[in-house]
Parts: structure tokens; sequence; C-alpha cells
């Protein structure tokens, strides 16, 4: 029934097949995104290494949550966790790839993806301790922003936990996502600096409007 309502709001569940193709789309998405920027700061590879980092983070996202595109054109992809899987330890990281990431993008790179991730989680869990999800990310392709492609993702499932009495969660760190999350009734409840970065974080909470 979940996914059918999902469907009706022009969403589609993503499949493995499609995995590909949302990666690229989402390294497009995120080239001059704070957080990716820090994770590689050599701009010329920032676009080829991330897509390896997203293509694992959808994985994570088809095996633990669900994650959703807009069509099969792959407009824009949300991947969408419950809080009891929100955080990506280490036997669950290995199930979905984590020795191939290592390959992939190098034991340095990966490494500063781990210490980035570790600060999240733990403002993550002090901000929000009951049962809840997270909106682990959210990208629209570059060809298609500001088309409304963004609240086709995320308001079909805030209606969902809505009815279910659920609060979501979401970080941000791109400042100008601020106000389009508030939009939808997201509050900041945190606010702060990663350690041994320059890149903000916004924590947002939303609650269940019954």
């Amino acid at each position: 029934m979940q996914t059918m309502t999902m469907q009706a709001e022009s969403m589609v569940r993503l499949q493995k097949s499609q995995l590909a193709a949302a990666a690229e789309m989402l390294a497009r998405a995120f080239l001059n995104d704070p957080k990716m920027a820090h994770f590689v700061r050599d701009e010329s590879r920032r676009e080829a290494i991330s897509r390896h980092i997203l293509e694992f983070e959808l994985r994570y996202g088809m095996r633990y949550g669900e994650v959703y595109a807009t069509s099969p054109g792959m407009e824009g992809v949300a991947v969408w966790l419950p809080s009891a899987k929100a955080e990506i330890t280490f036997w669950r990281a290995m199930l979905v790839g984590a020795l191939k990431l290592r390959r992939e993008i190098g034991p340095s790179n990966l490494q500063t993806v781990l210490d980035f991730s570790d600060y999240v989680d733990k403002v993550h869990r002090k901000c929000i301790s009951v049962p809840h999800w997270y909106l682990f990310f959210i990208g629209v392709d570059p060809a298609h922003q500001g088309k409304g492609y963004a609240g086709r993702l995320i308001r079909p499932m805030l209606a969902r936990l809505d009815r279910e009495g659920l609060p979501c969660y979401l970080v941000t760190e791109n400042e100008k996502n601020v106000a389009l999350y508030e939009h939808y009734g997201f509050a900041v409840v945190d606010r702060s600096t990663v350690p041994g970065t320059s890149v903000s974080n916004w924590a947002m909470l939303r609650k269940a409007s019954r």
C-alpha cells in the first residue's frame, strides 16, 4: 500500500538496474556541495569519486530503507532510512560493498568520509532518540532544478509519516537548503561545524502533523 501511494504521487522505487544512472545524476547534483567538496578537494576528480560514494549510499538505502526516483528519467532521487538503520555500521557497510568502495576511492578518501559520517551520526543521536525516518539525502539533476522535483520526492513521504505519526530528521551542509526544508515543516535543531573541516552542519527535525 505504501509503495502504491508513493507511485500515485509520481514516484517510482529505484531498481538495481538503475543504480549507475542514479549515481551519475547525483554526482552532478552534488558536484559543488560543501560535503562533497570536502570529501574530494580535487574538483577534476570530484564527480568520478563522488559517483562511487553515492552508488554505495544508494545500495545502502535500497537494502535498509527506501529509495525513490521521480521517474525512470531520473530527474531526482531521494533516500529514506528508518531510524533503526540510519547509522551505517561496519557490518551493514560490508554487506553493501564497503571493500569495493575502498578500492574505488582509496583508503584516504574513505577515511575522510568515515570521519565525517561519525560526527553526523553523533549529532543525529543527540537530536532525536524516538523512532523516526531519516531523509538521508535528496538530489535533483542540475538540468531539472527549480522545476518542483524536490517537492515530488518529499511531499508523499511526509504525508505518509503524518499518517503514521512519525517525525522526520535530516541534515544539510548547504545553507541555501535550510529555507527549502523549512517550507516543508522542518526546523533547525542543531547547527555546528564538522570538526577538522570548514563545513557547517544543519540538523533539522519535522514533527508529525497529527
